[in-house]
């Protein structure tokens, strides 16, 4: 072989190696992305829910101090994440924004009730909870009425469990999708030193002895790999994190430690996987096979 031909051989080999790692950087990346994506899929799930709430309406003139004493009543409850008590003129300022006209003056008073705003802790966001806790509610004195959209926490829920059931199927989808890929990606790799390991078989060596720096390739490949899809992850927890800090941050050390790792494994066990199968179907394979 001609120095030319050797330089072209080894151009294509640098190629198809480039080309591999890359491949399997991606499929990884996709793989933290939905490792990621499962993982805060509770909190997800709790920032959703958490934002439903319902509004106590009070009864005219009810006095600050019975206003205030209600309002840490329910802060100590251990169903509410968050009250915020509105006055009548904070209502009616909201109204007249949204209507973009002064009611009040139209009317000459403002018809408004002053309220508190309560947000649910997630595990308390559903229809049965809730239902309960207005009728304990309704005990107070203070309160006029418990109003919240019934059609609105029903549906939140459902589509809740809808959402929980598609990330399931689409993650079991994925991940077959990745070993495919990954398996497909390396077997190619070993094709194209088929006829080296026909060699080494021809020379005396042992079938161990043949796989093992295989192995070591693609377990160092499966790091490296690994390396790259976590750098891409680190780059989209960044840029995640300044849109939506309440669900992902960087302090989650143990959920990013937890879904670095698991990338980190599965880049290795996977290659070393499919290179152990790889190299051990060439191992059997007849020399004239190897031509196809």
């Amino acid at each position: 072989m001609s120095k030319k031909e050797t330089n072209i051989t080894k151009r294509r080999l640098r190629s198809s190696y480039v080309t591999s790692m890359i491949s399997i950087s991606l499929v990884l990346f996709l793989l933290g992305l939905l490792g990621l994506l499962v993982l805060n899929a509770k909190r997800l799930s709790d920032y959703v829910k958490e934002n439903i709430g319902f509004s106590v309406i009070l009864k005219e003139n009810v006095k600050e101090v019975d206003v205030i004493l209600l309002q840490k009543s329910l802060d100590a409850s251990e169903f509410v994440k968050s009250t915020n008590y509105i006055t009548k003129d904070e209502a009616a300022r909201e109204l007249q924004e949204e209507l973009g006209e002064n009611f009040i003056e139209f009317l000459g008073f403002n018809p408004l009730l002053a309220s508190i705003e309560v947000h649910l802790n997630a595990s308390y966001a559903n229809q049965d909870s809730i239902n309960v806790i207005e009728q304990n509610l309704q005990q107070y004195d203070q309160i006029k009425e418990v109003f919240y959209q019934k059609s609105l926490v029903s549906l939140v829920n459902e589509n809740i469990r809808k959402i929980s059931l598609i990330i399931l199927v689409f993650s079991g989808l994925l991940l077959l999708v990745a070993i495919t890929l990954i398996n497909s990606t390396i077997r190619l790799s070993v094709y194209s030193k088929r006829f080296i390991i026909n060699t080494m078989q021809l020379v005396g060596a042992t079938r161990g002895f043949i796989r093992r720096p295989f192995l070591y390739r693609s377990a160092g490949n499966g790091i490296l790999a690994a390396v790259l899809a976590m750098g891409f992850l680190a780059g989209v927890l960044y840029a995640a994190q300044k849109e939506f800090r309440d669900i992902v941050s960087f302090q989650d050390i143990e959920i990013i430690g937890i879904l670095f790792l698991g990338v980190l494994l599965f880049g290795i066990i996977i290659n070393w996987i499919s290179t152990f199968f790889a190299v051990s179907k060439y191992l059997r394979m007849n020399v004239d096979k190897l031509y196809y």
